[in-house]
């Protein structure tokens, strides 16, 4: 059986529940609660030493601990239907799509929430380690969330999905990160037409509700 380590309410392993439902993939879950810290507590941290969700435990291959490697198995895993592309253009465009979206978007929202919340101070980063926030990196990754929705919305323009021409592993990053933008007070409007043409499509899909 697989176990997804989980938190319903943050934005990581939304990534890897939407990835299980679009592959249709049984799984149980077990919830770790971030908002009490019960991913530093020693119980956690002797399943998984990063301290962080997701992590995916697989009968076959032990633990995994991060969306990249839960993707990578979930694909080789359960090829159908593929969501990291058939062919090597394809395999390409959606790594690629889906690293910017990762670090232009999900890395500045975080940067701008870890460094201005009062809430995690000494956690600006996530992990086992405790770092001091940075205020300027708070006002750096507001700066880049907006850049990345223009990003984002340009890049919609007349398609249906973000990478290739069926829905892909990128489309699933960049509705995540375009709903936890919401937690540092940015979301679509009407300067963003593409954006909340696609998001409304995106609804429709039953995996989105997870």
């Amino acid at each position: 059986m697989i176990i997804l380590y989980d938190c319903a309410t943050a934005p990581s392993p939304r990534r890897a529940r939407i990835l299980l439902a679009e592959k249709g993939i049984a799984h149980e879950t077990v919830q770790v609660d971030l908002v009490r810290g019960e991913q530093l507590g020693e119980a956690y941290r002797a399943i998984n030493p990063q301290c962080t969700v997701p992590a995916l435990r697989t009968e076959e291959d032990g633990l995994l601990t991060d969306n990249a490697a839960i993707a990578a198995w979930l694909e080789a895993q359960y090829p159908e239907p593929p969501l990291l592309g058939r062919t090597p253009a394809e395999k390409a465009e959606i790594a690629s799509w889906n690293w910017r979206i990762e670090f232009e978007g999900l890395l500045a929202i975080a940067e701008t929430m870890r460094n201005g919340s009062p809430a995690l101070a000494d956690r600006a980063l996530p992990g086992p380690v405790n770092y001091a926030q940075i205020p300027e990196l708070a006002q750096r990754g507001l700066a880049r969330v907006q850049h990345f929705f223009q990003t984002l919305n340009d890049r919609l323009a007349g398609r249906e999905f973000v990478a290739t021409d069926r829905f892909s592993l990128a489309d699933i990053t960049a509705v995540v990160a375009v709903d936890f933008a919401r937690i540092v007070r940015v979301k679509p409007g009407e300067q963003h037409p593409e954006i909340v043409r696609w998001r409304a499509a995106m609804a429709e899909r039953p995996s989105m509700s997870r």
